[in-house]
C-alpha cells in the first residue's frame, strides 16, 4: 500500500475487554491500520457500522443479546471488504467459515494465525471485494438459518442402536423431533438438513455420521445428498432422459442413482430385512 493510499478503516467488535484489547495492540503498530471504534455489543456494533462503515470488521460471533450473525443481518454487507470472525466455535462450524471462503480466528489464537488473518483481510480490501464478500455472508447466513430462524443444534444419543429423536432449538425453546416425523435429510456443505412437514432445521453432523445412527429399515440413503423417510415415498418416476427420481407425498423430487433403484424398489415392497 503506497503512502498516499488510505489507511485501512478497522472496526473492533467483541464483549471481552481482553479481547479487543489483544486485537488492538497487534494492530498497534501496522501503518496501513486504522482503527475506528470498538464495540462491545452487537446493537453498538450495528450502530456504528451504519454510521461510519469499516473496511475491515473483526467480529466476535459469540455475544449476549444480539451475536455477531444478528450483526450481520443488520447492516449493508457491500459497505464492508473484509471480515474476521473472532470465535471459539466447535469443528463444524469452522468449516461452514471455510466453505464461504470466510477467514475466522479461533480463540485462542496465535500471533502468527493473526497476521495471516490479516494479511488477507489487508489482500481482499485492496482489491476492493466487497461485493464478492457480500455474497458469501448471505449465503453463509442463508445456510446457517432454517426458516423462522429454528436450528437443530444435536441429535439426542443412541437408544437401542439408533436415534429415537432429534433436538431443535426454536428461540428459546427445545422442542423434540421424532425421526419417524423427519420427510427426507439433505446434505447442505458441512452440515444436514432435516426437513419436517415444509419446514427445515439444520444440524451440525454429516451425511455418514448421520446415516449410521438411523434406523435403515426406515431411512435409506437415495444419493450422496439425500437419505429419505422410506414411508414417505410415494411413487418412483423416469424421465425421458432415463434418470429416475423419488417422488415424496409432499411433492418433493429426489434424484435416484440406477445403482440404487432396484434395492430402493426391494425395500418400498417390504423386504427391510
Amino acid at each position: 500500500m503506497s503512502a498516499e493510499a488510505k489507511k485501512i478503516r478497522t472496526l473492533i467488535v467483541d464483549d471481552e475487554p481482553l479481547a479487543r484489547r489483544t486485537i488492538r495492540n497487534l494492530l498497534a503498530d501496522d501503518p496501513e491500520v486504522e482503527i475506528i471504534g470498538e464495540c462491545a455489543g452487537g446493537a453498538e456494533a450495528v450502530e456504528s457500522i451504519r454510521r461510519r462503515p469499516p473496511d475491515l470488521l473483526f467480529l466476535d460471533i459469540q455475544m449476549p443479546g444480539m451475536d455477531g450473525f444478528d450483526v450481520l443481518s443488520a447492516v449493508e454487507l457491500e459497505h464492508i471488504s473484509a471480515v474476521i470472525f473472532v470465535t471459539a466455535y466447535d469443528a463444524y462450524a469452522l468449516k461452514a467459515f471455510e466453505v464461504h471462503a470466510l477467514d475466522y480466528l479461533l480463540k485462542p489464537f496465535t500471533d502468527e494465525r493473526f497476521r495471516e488473518a490479516l494479511a488477507r483481510a489487508k489482500s481482499h480490501v485492496e482489491l476492493r471485494e466487497a461485493r464478492g464478500l457480500a455474497e458469501s455472508l448471505r449465503a453463509f447466513l442463508r445456510g446457517r438459518a432454517a426458516p423462522e430462524e429454528e436450528t437443530a443444534t444435536a441429535a439426542a444419543p443412541k437408544k437401542g442402536g439408533y436415534l429415537t429423536r432429534f433436538m431443535v432449538k426454536v428461540g428459546g425453546r427445545v422442542i423434540f423431533i421424532n425421526p419417524s416425523d423427519v420427510d427426507w435429510i439433505e446434505a447442505d456443505n458441512y452440515y444436514i438438513k432435516l426437513h419436517v412437514s415444509g419446514r427445515a432445521h439444520l444440524l451440525r453432523l454429516s451425511m455418514k455420521e448421520l446415516e449410521e445412527r438411523l434406523d435403515p429399515k426406515t431411512f435409506w440413503r437415495t444419493h450422496r445428498s439425500a437419505i429419505i423417510n422410506l414411508d414417505r415415498v410415494k411413487e418412483l418416476h423416469q424421465h425421458p432422459s432415463g434418470e429416475y427420481v423419488v417422488v415424496l407425498r409432499d411433492g418433493t423430487e429426489l434424484k435416484l442413482s440406477r445403482a440404487r433403484r432396484e434395492r430402493l424398489q426391494e425395500l418400498l415392497m417390504g423386504e427391510r430385512d
